[in-house]
């Protein structure tokens, strides 16, 4: 019964789509009809700023850790990394959005944190420096991925290597339009506000 309600309720917590909640409540705006579109904190913070965006992204993140740690706060024998999986599931096709969420990057960070954290870390690092050189978030979160991965490789087992192999796939699966406007020069760069 404990098993069945944790991974019930790691599909919930991930299905919160913080930026809609955040979008609606308190600046009267869903962001869904503005910039990409899409329910994550880059989309949030090009339409709402950066404080809104901030928000969503640090609520994002914790939806993958805590779901990570639901069964131990339930007391049930489920894997953390499955309940991570779950939660990341229900980030990018939410139930409370018409199953269109984000592209999983702060919510996976989220259960990488739990899972390793100096491999998250290493991939923040990443993640930073290639932001700083390209102003590009879509390229950051992608190079972010497969840092952690290649950290797994070297220092994590095999569990571990292979969650990170599954995540930095999804993460360049879910940017695949923003690689073809990276390679054709039409990706936003951070700083550059999307119209409607």
């Amino acid at each position: 019964m404990f098993n069945i309600l944790t991974l019930f309720l790691s599909y919930l917590i991930g299905s919160i789509s913080f930026a809609l909640v955040l979008g609606k409540i308190f600046y009267k705006t869903d962001v869904r009809g503005y910039g990409s579109g899409n329910l994550g904190a880059t989309n949030t913070f090009r339409v709402l700023g950066l404080k809104a965006g901030l928000v969503v992204a640090i609520s994002d993140l914790l939806k993958g850790t805590i779901a990570c740690l639901l069964p131990q706060m339930l007391n049930s024998t489920v894997n953390p990394i499955i309940c991570g999986l779950i939660a990341i599931c229900g980030h990018v096709f939410p139930i409370f959005a018409g199953f269109k969420g984000g592209k999983a990057v702060a919510t996976s960070t989220g259960v990488l944190l739990f899972l390793t954290p100096l491999g998250t870390l290493n991939g923040f690092i990443v993640f930073v420096l290639t932001l700083v050189l390209t102003k590009y978030v879509s390229l950051s979160s992608m190079l972010a991925g497969i840092a952690i991965f290649i950290y797994s490789l070297i220092f994590e087992d095999k569990v571990i290597i292979a969650l990170s192999l599954f995540i930095s796939i999804l993460v360049i699966i879910l940017h695949r339009q923003n690689i073809k406007r990276i390679i054709s020069g039409t990706e936003n760069k951070i700083g550059k506000k999307k119209g409607k």
